[in-house]
């Protein structure tokens, strides 16, 4: 076995920067923990509000359920109710910074936009979204799902 000599001030650099390390590696290890918890912390913020939105649809269902020839003013007011709980959900999303996509033409745009049909409708330019089958989601300026839009067409 080889014995190394060092100077006392090497062997002191050498014991500071061991030192170092080990407070690095505890300061690494609590920012770890601490970045655990509060991912599960945001989990579980996003649980509880679509908790909200369960309770609102299985009241909701209930409602209907109670009454099986539910009035008028019942089939009025559903329109109303869903639109809540969809309100709901895109302020969950937003939070998130999941947007939905606005259109500013009535033409696709087809870096967010898939056409999934096409419908004669001479009374319309060529390629005029007619319909917007289901919303397209972007997330921090990503396209996270592209809008499914019917277009027109002249025959």
């Amino acid at each position: 076995m080889n014995n190394y000599k060092i100077s006392q001030e090497d062997r002191n650099k050498l014991l500071s920067l061991i030192v170092n390390l080990i407070n690095e590696e505890a300061s690494l290890k609590q920012a770890l923990r601490q970045q655990g918890e509060n991912n599960r912390s945001e989990k579980e913020q996003i649980f509880l509000e679509l908790l909200e939105v369960f309770d609102t649809l299985e009241s909701l269902l209930n409602f209907l359920e109670d009454r099986p020839e539910p009035d008028e003013r019942v089939w009025k007011r559903l329109p109303k109710s869903l639109k809540s709980v969809q309100t709901k959900l895109l302020s969950i999303l937003e939070k998130r910074q999941v947007l939905k996509i606005e259109l500013s033409a009535d033409q696709p745009d087809f870096t967010i936009c898939q056409v999934v049909e096409r419908e004669i409708r001479p009374d319309l330019a060529e390629q005029t979204i007619t319909k917007i089958v289901r919303q397209g989601f972007t997330i921090e300026d990503k396209l996270l799902r592209p809008m499914e839009v019917i277009t027109s067409k002249q025959e």
